[in-house]
């Protein structure tokens, strides 16, 4: 059995995967471990499927597995996870985006007995408004989630097999890997390295997917917004106490200026209140049927 597994998500990276495979084998070398790689290909509509081939005839320690079409990166990791048999799994663009000269650096943390070691980049070279949204996607992340996601801290990480055997058990189809990896615990440690630029091709992850992207992890892990509604219902129905015996007391002293007026607008606002927080329980339900039907272990 392989010591340790390197897990590639592949999607239309024909024009880099050679070079991302030459350089990778260079610094698995130099470990002095035995290896295999896992490549996933996801539906590519170039030629990258051609190339993986290839490889895997060349090389023994070199296996792919092919969708039938584009399922997303959160299905490539998880059919790499399964195909993966090391006792070390290090997840890994194939863009060269994540240096594999790190691939060291996280074997050495790992051999001090952590089952998580996160690459962590830092955002040099990123436009200004991708780098705020982002940052300001984390802040409200921190805030609102059930599990901690640090800025910076992606796919590029080494799992210990008791790691990986707990990802595995996870049987939700709306994966959300980066709050998995901090839901499923165990010891961890990260560092920062340099942002890399892509090697050649562009990027998949435009501002449309990367959208998409944060909103599933949003509800992954959250059922907040349903007890919002709860807390603004009880809010409105208050409001609506307060405004009636302000109308009291005015009335009293000032007398009727439009009668049926305050009656109306109490009622319908008292009214609304209730409705809102009682939608808000039901989609408490709701959300706690959602969370038990991800079936997660406990």
């Amino acid at each position: 059995m392989p010591q340790i597994s390197i897990v590639v998500p592949c999607f239309n990276e024909s024009e880099v995967i050679e070079t991302f495979h030459a350089t990778l084998i260079q610094v698995l070398e130099t470990t002095g471990k035995t290896w295999e790689l896992c490549y996933v290909d996801d539906g590519s509509s170039d030629h990258t499927r051609a190339h993986l081939q290839e490889l895997a005839s060349a090389d023994h320690r070199t296996r792919y597995t092919s969708f039938s079409r584009n399922f997303g990166k959160e299905s490539a990791m998880l059919a790499g996870l399964r195909m993966s048999r090391g006792d070390a799994v290090i997840l890994m663009d194939a863009d060269l985006q994540h240096p594999p000269a790190l691939i060291p650096r996280m074997l050495e943390l790992h051999g001090h007995g952590y089952d998580q070691v996160v690459a962590q980049r830092d955002r040099a070279g990123e436009g200004i408004v991708r780098t705020r949204l982002s940052r300001a996607y984390y802040r409200l992340v921190r805030r609102f989630m059930d599990v901690e996601v640090i800025d910076g801290a992606g796919d590029f990480r080494l799992l210990s097999r008791r790691a990986v055997t707990a990802l595995l058990s996870l049987p939700e189809n709306n994966r959300f890997s980066k709050g998995l990896f901090s839901w499923i615990g165990f010891d961890s440690i990260g560092f920062t390295y340099e942002n890399v630029r892509r090697a050649a091709g562009q990027s998949k992850w435009g501002g449309r997917r990367l959208l998409n992207y944060g909103i599933d992890g949003l509800l992954s892990f959250n059922s907040r917004p349903l007890r919002m509604a709860i807390h603004g219902g009880l809010w409105l129905f208050l409001s609506a106490l307060f405004y009636a015996l302000w109308i009291v007391v005015n009335v009293l002293v000032d007398g009727v200026e439009t009668p049926g007026y305050a009656t109306l607008i109490t009622v319908i606002v008292a009214l609304s209140g209730v409705q809102i927080a009682t939608l808000g329980i039901i989609g408490e339900y709701v959300g706690r049927i959602y969370c038990e039907s991800k079936r997660r272990p406990h």
